[in-house]
């Protein structure tokens, strides 16, 4: 039994240190976005991978999202087809944003990609949160005014 809990434990102390090895073979960057409440902004995602790694250009690519309470996404889940720029070392999707209650809020993501390099291939699964800054409507124009 105590072998047991102590393989357990080995097991659960290695994941943070694998995925922390995963993540120094690719990075994903996001936008930062504000849009006004009525209105529609574009984020992006992009994956980059590091240290002789490319990213698979036949394995499905794919980020789920889930828009909070007062956002929405003109498509939950994108795939390849829906990537706006892809090479070997990146892949970018541009997501339109629109909202229509003011307020931070967050589109919670999931991605999954494959990665290679030429001995092996890696499947990733990476979840994150693109934060949305939401204003009211007559923000905008009240502020292209003041100018």
């Amino acid at each position: 039994m105590n072998r047991l809990l102590l393989a357990l434990a080995l097991v659960g102390a290695a994941a943070p240190a694998a995925r922390a090895a995963d993540q120094a073979l690719y990075e994903i960057t996001k936008s930062d976005l504000k849009v006004a409440v009525g209105g529609t902004a574009t984020t992006s995602l992009t994956i980059r991978v590091k240290g002789g790694w490319h990213v698979n250009g036949e394995a499905p690519i794919s980020v789920a999202l889930t828009p909070a309470a007062g956002l929405s996404v003109k498509k939950a889940k994108l795939t390849r087809a829906d990537l706006a720029a892809s090479t070997a070392d990146s892949a970018r999707f541009d997501i339109p944003v629109s909202a229509t209650q003011p307020g931070r809020k967050t589109i919670n993501a999931e991605a999954h990609f494959v990665i290679c390099q030429e001995q092996a291939c890696k499947p990733v699964k990476e979840t994150l949160a693109l934060a949305v800054d939401v204003t009211p409507a007559g923000a905008a124009k009240k502020t292209a005014k003041a100018r």
